[in-house]
């Protein structure tokens, strides 16, 4: 340290980051500090490494918690090389994190950079535009990303997701050079997936190539002959406990498990949103961990700690996730439920929890991780819910004299195949409408389009604000019919619709995302509302708009008695879950806890 210190001006920079290194780097130490601000002191203007010298110290003081000096300083490499392509990128985001939105956007667009360079500032553009709600804007900035280097598979993913959440269809388009379509199906992402392809297998290549992509294996951290406990240690992990539909889904199972048998930990990566589902959560585990801010390995080793028996996972492969968490393997067995609705092959994973509806014994073979279904119906629902006061139609801004098609799934889920399909329902049932929620401004606008082309009026398509969850659900109420899309079906939504007394309509396919809402009218009774093909959905759809005692009819069916006996009997559900934990824990031999409850 002294000799650097004692000719820091022929010095080079190398010496420094190796003195850095010794002392502690990267921690925004003071000493750190100091060394980088005598350095570059002591350099001469053209230094050609005073930028790397500047992006370092910056690097020091954001990390010691001196934002405005770590703005400074990126500022300050920038000047010297405007070039200087992580300089830009790290102000940036310095900005961002400061709530400078535009700052951040402006200095990634006026950045001089390389192509490579151009693509991560894109990609920095396109996230930070994503985040704020313009997903147009995104997208184009992926695009032009994508046009410079078409090798970039996380910002091919989100762009296809943003075509998908804007109708902008096709969504695989094969405009960009160098990208095939099946290249672009490949790298779609799982989630994007569920909504574009029935094929289980498709979906499992894609959901492999990502974790693949996003995570690495680890040495397993829980003993493969478990734990000896009284009770069997059941640890929940999620970024959804708060206001998500997940969460309105399982809480009473939560709450309703037998503490006779179970010890129930939630393992939290949600935010704090201040709603009364994530405190009734978070009241219903008899342990809470916040491993939010934890890194994986911490929040892996916290849950070996606790010694957890059997680790499920409720995001699969959503945003949000916590996989690499999984890749440690901290329970001697793991599995996946509810929250992500498709394959996740990850060899930690030992069981994804279903039913066998959803998930055929035919089809099991092709899904990873192994099918554990359980007995009847595949979904938690919550008997709790909070439904608000009654609503008119006039309130909700629908008219009286009309047949009200609706649909309020994410608008992700509408394809072009099926919205054709509810074109032709339209055009084929006089004055009916179709009520979606409005989910985006560029969404609405191409539906409208797609509307118009299609020989339809645009002015037949209303469009519904985002509400409070009990306003939400009473205006579910005034609808006639509900369409489901396919190959992404409605899941919270469509247990909701039959919840309160809303007909469904749905198209049943191979996957376990096409198959969800079948389930749920197989429950209660409603075969008629489970279509197999296109045409065979729009036969019936217009059938029951049309024919208003084949409507009433149906409608009947979807009563609050059908509804208490299936999906919403939770105690006889919370049972049937247990009964397949039992089962997943005997099958992997999980000592004294087999013996002990199988028994009961």
């Amino acid at each position: 340290m002294a000799s650097i210190n004692a000719g820091l001006a022929p010095n080079p920079l190398h010496n420094v980051i190796v003195a850095a290194e010794a002392i502690g780097a990267g921690r925004g130490l003071p000493a750190v500090i100091a060394l980088y601000t005598k350095w570059i002191a002591f350099q001469p203007a053209n230094a050609p490494e005073l930028p790397a010298a500047w992006f370092n110290l910056g690097t020091e003081l954001a990390n010691g918690g001196d934002a405005a000096g770590a703005a400074q300083a990126y500022r300050n490499a920038l000047a010297v090389s405007p070039s200087f392509t992580p300089a830009a990128i790290n102000l940036g985001l310095q900005l961002e994190r400061a709530g400078d939105r535009q700052g951040a956007l402006q200095i990634w667009g006026e950045a001089l950079q390389s192509d490579d360079s151009r693509t991560a500032l894109l990609n920095q553009r396109g996230r930070l535009l994503e985040t704020a709600g313009d997903l147009a804007g995104a997208a184009a900035a992926l695009r032009t990303s994508l046009l410079t280097r078409h090798d970039q598979p996380d910002a091919l993913q989100h762009y296809i997701h943003l075509r998908q959440k804007m109708c902008e269809w096709p969504v695989l388009e094969d405009s960009i050079p160098g990208l095939s379509r099946a290249d672009i199906l490949a790298l779609a992402g799982p989630l994007a997936a569920l909504a574009i392809t029935d094929d289980v297998p498709t979906q499992c290549a894609i959901a492999a190539g990502w974790i693949a992509r996003k995570t690495q294996p680890k040495s397993p951290l829980a003993p493969p002959s478990g734990y000896v406990h009284d009770r069997i240690r059941v640890g929940y992990l999620s970024s959804d406990f708060c206001s998500h539909a997940m969460s309105y889904l399982i809480a009473e199972l939560f709450e309703r498990h037998d503490r006779s048998r179970f010890q129930i930990y939630g393992y939290c990566a949600s935010p704090e949103d201040g709603s009364p589902i994530r405190t009734r959560v978070l009241a219903a585990f008899d342990h809470v961990t916040s491993i939010r801010d934890m890194a994986d390995e911490d929040a892996a080793r916290r849950i070996r700690a606790d010694e957890i028996d059997i680790l499920i996972d409720l995001n699969g492969l959503t945003a949000g996730a916590r996989v690499q968490v999984l890749r440690w393997k901290p329970a001697p067995v793991q599995a996946t439920y509810l929250g992500f609705i498709g394959p996740v092959p990850l060899p930690e994973l030992d069981a994804i929890l279903c039913d066998d509806f959803v998930i055929p014994p035919a089809i099991a073979g092709a899904y990873q991780p192994a099918p554990l279904p359980i007995e009847g119906l595949y979904q938690a629902n919550d008997s709790k819910r909070v439904v608000g006061a009654p609503t008119t139609r006039a309130q909700a801004g629908l008219p009286d004299d009309r047949f009200v098609f609706c649909c309020f799934s994410n608008h992700y889920k509408i394809t072009e195949p099926m919205f054709a399909a509810w074109m032709e329902i339209l055009r084929q049932t006089g004055d009916s409408v179709l009520w979606l929620v409005d989910d985006n401004q560029w969404s609405k606008q191409n539906l409208q389009q797609r509307a118009l082309l299609a020989g339809i009026d645009p002015a037949r398509l209303l469009f519904a604000a985002r509400v409070d969850p009990a306003t939400y659900m009473a205006r579910l109420a005034v609808a006639d019919l509900f369409l489901d899309t396919s190959p992404y079906n409605a899941g919270t939504v469509a247990s909701d619709v039959i919840r309160m007394g809303l007909p469904l309509l749905t198209l049943a396919g191979r996957s376990f995302a096409s198959r969800m809402a079948a389930r749920m009218l197989l429950a209660i009774g409603a075969l008629s509302g489970v279509t197999e093909t296109l045409d065979a959905y729009v036969a019936a759809a217009v059938a029951l708009a049309r024919y208003p005692a084949r409507y009433e009819a149906y409608r009947a069916q979807f009563t609050e008695a059908a509804w208490s006996a299936s999906l919403g009997d939770i105690d006889g559900f919370t049972r049937r879950f247990e009964a397949a934990l039992l089962r997943l824990a005997a099958s992997r031999a999980i000592p004294a806890n087999a013996s002990l409850h199988l028994a009961g």
